[in-house]
């Protein structure tokens, strides 16, 4: 579905920087804007990132005026988490965010926000939907977890899939919530009526609104998360008997039991089941791509391209019944791994992917970066901007991601580390179990390598560099 394309770089004025954080003078060039876009719980197995049989033009077409990151990690698989790891450009255990309810403000008042930096060099900041934490379906109208320091200005549609609720198929009713169910509806409802139809206008009407001056607009959509509903003629793209299971493959016995989410496998759905949220997910995925079409439309229609950064990123992976796992929650590769596409004035290597591993707290500084604001000291990730110019370009950085287990106050954590061949997780600190995968040879990660004495050296250097990341919590540069 990837077809590259190029796109221009712009050349900025040269400008003085008044301050870390603050604006900056360019008498000859406007300051370019940044657009935002968000999925939520969009795996990076499907459409323009890999997947034959998903459908996403938009996200193609985009893909090729920018540079695609084959192999970009969340911070932490979990909503909340992982998205206040990118906006602060901070570590989960630097935030202190390892759940959904706590509010990162009560821990770091004086935290500057990606966002923020940008409100602060007199960019006018907007958001639309869930960027910060939303429990979705269940806060979609309300502020959730937002951080109004942020923000100049917000809304927070909802649209007729809340009302829509009560006609869903779900096939896990013993779990909590449709927030956490594979549930479906093919909606008769037209795009416009639904939540994310909702975001799309409402980005739209701010981009009319804000035109004229800089921006930072984040949109933030709602699918693919589960419940999966989307109108019908998306599930039509979809026929059922050609929507395929992945392979059944049993847990291998020398896999640590922290490491699974979805317990039993599939939580006992049979596989006609599984093709039907299979093929709800698909659909969930196309209406997202169709509603961030007619963002992209108008960011053209308004002569906006050119001179605005767009980001499109969801929050963390996605599992899709591969080894019996679904959802989110793991430190495995489907989990953990996640899209991301950065394109605009900025970016030379149009239309190319770069297979260099890279997190999403490189976000933050590679639009500093990008913006020429400087922005606060001690963020843990690094600019991606060698890699905007040449996608192949030495880049020799892991990634590190983490997830809690355990209930409070008993709970522990599982961290990973993720170099350009290898994967290496331990629990607990290793006390409940460690992991190796060759990433190469094994890309599924089916065989655990950690116990193997061909592989020691191995892991005693990627453990001794996982350990240090951790302890240190801030990556200086």
């Amino acid at each position: 579905m990837f077809r590259p394309i190029l796109i221009s770089t712009i050349a900025w004025a040269a400008c003085a920087l008044v301050g870390a954080g603050s604006a900056f003078a360019q008498p000859s060039a406007r300051r370019p804007n940044v657009l935002l876009i968000m999925a939520d719980d969009l795996s990076d197995d499907i459409g323009t990132f890999g997947h034959p049989q998903v459908r996403t033009p938009n996200l193609d077409r985009l893909a090729a005026r920018g540079v695609r990151f084959t192999r970009a990690y969340a911070q932490f698989p979990l909503c909340s988490p992982s998205r206040v790891s990118m906006l602060s450009g901070l570590r989960p255990d630097t935030t202190g965010v390892h759940d959904l309810q706590t509010d990162f403000r009560t821990i770091h008042p004086d935290l500057v926000t990606l966002p923020q930096m940008f409100r602060r060099a007199g960019y006018v900041s907007a958001r639309v939907g869930k960027i910060y934490h939303y429990g979705n379906p269940g806060q979609i109208g309300t502020p959730g977890l937002d951080d109004p320091a942020s923000w100049d200005h917000t809304v927070n549609p909802r649209g007729i899939d809340k009302d829509e609720e009560p006609m869903l198929t779900n096939f896990t009713p013993q779990r909590q919530g449709f927030g956490s169910a594979l549930a479906y509806y093919a909606s008769p409802a037209p795009d416009e009526a639904h939540t994310d139809g909702k975001v799309a206008s409402e980005t739209i009407a701010l981009l009319e609104q804000h035109r004229d001056r800089p921006f930072f607009l984040a949109a933030g959509f709602y699918r693919p998360h589960c419940p999966f509903i989307a109108p019908a003629k998306y599930f039509s793209l979809y026929p059922l008997e050609d929507v395929r299971l992945p392979p059944p493959i049993p847990r291998p016995a020398d896999v640590p039991s922290p490491a699974w989410f979805t317990n039993p496998p599939h939580w006992g759905l049979d596989q006609q089941q599984q093709r039907l949220t299979l093929r709800a997910y698909y659909a969930s995925i196309s209406f997202l791509d169709a509603n961030v079409g007619r963002v992209l439309d108008a960011l053209e229609r308004l002569g906006l391209a050119d001179n605005t950064i767009v980001v499109f990123v969801s929050d963390h992976g996605y599992h899709l019944g591969d080894r019996g796992q679904w959802m989110k929650q793991t430190l495995f590769e489907r989990s953990t791994r996640a899209p991301l596409i950065i394109a605009g004035p900025g970016v030379a290597a149009r239309g190319a992917a770069s297979p260099r591993i890279v997190e999403f707290l490189d976000i933050y500084p590679t639009l500093a970066a990008l913006a020429r604001l400087t922005p606060p000291a001690g963020l843990h990730g690094r600019s991606l901007g060698p890699l905007l110019a040449d996608p192949q370009a030495p880049w020799d950085h892991p990634a590190v991601s983490q997830v809690r287990r355990g209930a409070v106050p008993q709970t522990f954590m599982g961290y990973t580390i993720r170099t350009g061949r290898w994967r290496y997780t331990e629990w607990d600190g290793g006390a409940r179990g460690t992991e190796l995968y060759d990433a190469e040879a094994d890309p599924d990660e089916l065989r655990n390598l950690a116990a193997d004495p061909a592989h020691r050296a191995t892991v005693t250097d990627l453990q001794r560099r996982l350990r240090q990341m951790i302890a240190d919590g801030v990556r200086r540069h």
